[in-house]
């Protein structure tokens, strides 16, 4: 499919994965929106090296998704800009670990709000939009939405609500409007932690493949369900060397 001067909304985009979201897209021809949180300099890098690499329009935007009001604005903001939107990447993440008896109500809703909350209510003030142009929602899962990470529990029950989270989306929002999900393995280790479930060398033992993926595998995930998948609704691709066979 022709993507040239498609939409793109693409949450917690200035860094890491969803950076390399936003430059895999950039590169077909899409216009993006870059939203970020605090990671302004970043964005703004990001949005002006996109710019000068591929010719497309780039919209940075700010907003803390654990503001109820931010859905709603980030979509309104985007349709002022562009006049219409095309694709909604659910990207944005929080990875830190909540220990199983010292889990508190905070550490609870910081995920929930997130990885559901946010999901949600953007696809729903992005869906009258999307049906417009046929258009799709990937949402960036994990694999420990179905293998339980020991001491991030609410993280990894939060992933796993995102992954029911679309395909209760797909049923809402068909046919008009295709929405799947996407669950990393590993890509980029987390910054300044080690794995809680071995170290490096060993965990990549725990892997088909035997090394570590790439920021743009995902990438081509996502444009793939995106753009070039069009009888794919409810589905969540797995991109993890393997991991999920051990």
């Amino acid at each position: 499919m022709k993507i040239t001067g498609k939409v793109v909304l693409i949450t917690g985009a200035a860094r890491r994965v969803g950076a390399a979201i936003a430059r895999h897209l950039a590169a077909q021809g899409c216009q993006i929106v870059l939203h970020y949180k605090r990671s302004r300099t970043e964005a703004e890098a990001l949005a002006a090296e996109l710019r000068r690499n591929y010719a497309v329009e780039i919209l940075p935007l700010e907003g803390d998704l654990g503001d109820h009001a931010t859905p709603d604005r980030l979509i309104n903001l985007t349709i002022q800009h562009f006049g219409r939107l095309d694709g909604l990447v659910n990207n944005a993440s929080v990875y830190v670990p909540a220990p199983f008896g010292q889990i508190t109500p905070e550490d609870w809703t910081t995920m929930e709000s997130i990885h559901l909350h946010a999901p949600l209510f953007l696809t729903q003030a992005a869906a009258p939009h999307l049906r417009k142009v046929q258009g799709a929602v990937v949402n960036i899962g994990d694999i420990h939405g179905n293998i339980p990470l020991r001491g991030y529990l609410p993280y990894s029950v939060s992933k796993a609500g995102l992954l029911a989270l679309t395909r209760a989306l797909a049923k809402e929002m068909g046919p008009e409007v295709r929405v799947n999900s996407v669950s990393p393995g590993v890509v980029l280790w987390a910054e300044n932690q080690d794995p809680p479930d071995g170290d490096r060398q060993a965990l990549l033992e725990r892997n088909a493949l035997k090394k570590i993926g790439a920021p743009a595998d995902i990438a081509s995930a996502v444009s793939y369900l995106l753009f070039d998948a069009p009888y794919v609704t409810g589905h969540n691709l797995v991109v993890d060397g393997g991991r999920m066979l051990y």
